[in-house]
């Protein structure tokens, strides 16, 4: 009936949103609606319809097991405007998915602090996805995407200072995850530092009353986050199309089964250490390079068009001592130059998916500097 109505609406007045109540009888008290309000109307019904049909087609795809249909309708609604895009000279709008469960950007609520921004809300997307991979107590912090710290520890405010020790300089202006809530001594440590956005499951009162100080702060809380994940597809949008694939939401189940290709075994420590990393490195875009301890990264290189120029960038970001961390790699090393690189700054074992043509050469390099070495067999490309 809907669409029947915005169909003729030449004659037919329809409304779906009660927003427009008020202004249909205004004009209905002067006369009758104007034809360029019933087809404004009519267009908000078709679109209205539309996102109400595509939810319905897309509960079908689900219980058949469809991933990828032959037509694909993506519904969303509009949240808010954006005062911009990427760049203040882009228009921008936000909006969300309907029936969304899992925690996110889009469900959270905002407590305090000037309205989100385009860039925000991509930043606070990436800094919820890896502050979901922990069950410790973690803290990320994220600038344009890329965690510029992270770590686990017995509590937040210990996960905080081991994120931060990372690269405070990169965290000015930075966005801060926290996987459990935010209490009155984290909070004093976050209003040191100029921050755009801390986002957590909760806040105490006192951390609020803590953090009411710094107006512009955008507070996002995001209730339970252990909820598991949507079946949701990635979207990355190109000119004239759209790519649909899964969701990177690969993990390790127990990395002492994975593959070691060198005659040196990983040590316990060394063990651990790499799990930690190879999840952080999951989250820095490619080519991506992170150096680790057991619970804290040391030093980040991201998104270089060569694998070792992000080793040297990740040294040369390190703040800590190198001497017996470990590297994570989120591709295969085409080179042994990266591995070399590795060696020198003291790396003692290295976690890699393996893979590439040269992997003997590779290994042969990481035999001679005594490094060991785990292939993953899992990429994890990130553009």
């Amino acid at each position: 009936m809907i669409r029947s109505a915005a169909k003729n609406h030449k004659f037919v007045t329809v409304i779906v949103d009660n927003d427009d109540f008020s202004r249909v009888l205004s004009e209905m008290d002067n006369g009758g609606t104007e034809l360029d309000t019933r087809i404004d109307l009519a267009r908000k019904a078709y679109s209205h319809t539309g996102v109400y049909d595509s939810i319905i087609a897309n509960y079908f795809n689900q219980k058949l097991g469809v991933k990828f249909p032959e037509e694909i309708a993506i519904p969303a609604r509009k949240k808010q405007m954006m005062r911009y895009g990427e760049n203040p000279h882009q228009d921008s709008a936000f909006y969300v998915q309907p029936l969304v469960k899992e925690a996110s950007v889009s469900t959270g609520k905002q407590l305090q602090g000037k309205e989100l921004s385009f860039n925000n809300i991509v930043d606070i997307h990436a800094t919820l996805e890896l502050i979901k991979e922990f069950k410790h107590p973690a803290v990320a912090i994220i600038k344009h995407t890329n965690p510029c710290g992270c770590a686990i520890g017995d509590s937040v405010v210990e996960a905080y200072d081991k994120a931060l020790e990372c690269d405070p300089v990169s965290a000015f202006g930075g966005i801060v995850g926290v996987n459990r809530e935010v209490d009155a001594a984290l909070a004093d440590k976050l209003a040191n530092i100029f921050l755009e956005v801390v986002l957590a499951p909760s806040f105490s009162k006192e951390a609020i009353a803590i953090l009411e100080a710094k107006k512009n702060l955008r507070l996002i809380e995001l209730g339970d986050i252990t909820g598991g994940r949507d079946n949701e597809l990635d979207v990355k949008n190109v000119t004239g199309g759209i790519l649909l694939q899964d969701r990177d939401l690969h993990e390790i189940e127990d990395i002492r089964a994975l593959k070691v290709p060198t005659d040196r075994k990983p040590t316990d420590t060394e063990y651990k250490a790499m799990d930690f990393a190879w999840v952080v490195a999951k989250h820095v875009k490619s080519n991506a390079i992170v150096y680790c301890t057991q619970d804290r990264t040391i030093g980040v290189g991201a998104g270089q068009m060569s694998r070792v120029d992000s080793s040297k960038i990740a040294a040369s970001k390190a703040k800590s001592e190198l001497k017996g961390t470990v590297m994570a790699s989120d591709a295969f090393f085409p080179f042994r130059d990266s591995i070399d690189e590795a060696a020198e700054r003291g790396i003692t074992a290295i976690i890699s998916p393996g893979g590439s043509i040269r992997d003997e050469e590779v290994i042969t390099a990481a035999n001679e500097h005594g490094i060991a070495m785990v292939f993953t067999g899992v990429r994890h490309f990130k553009h």
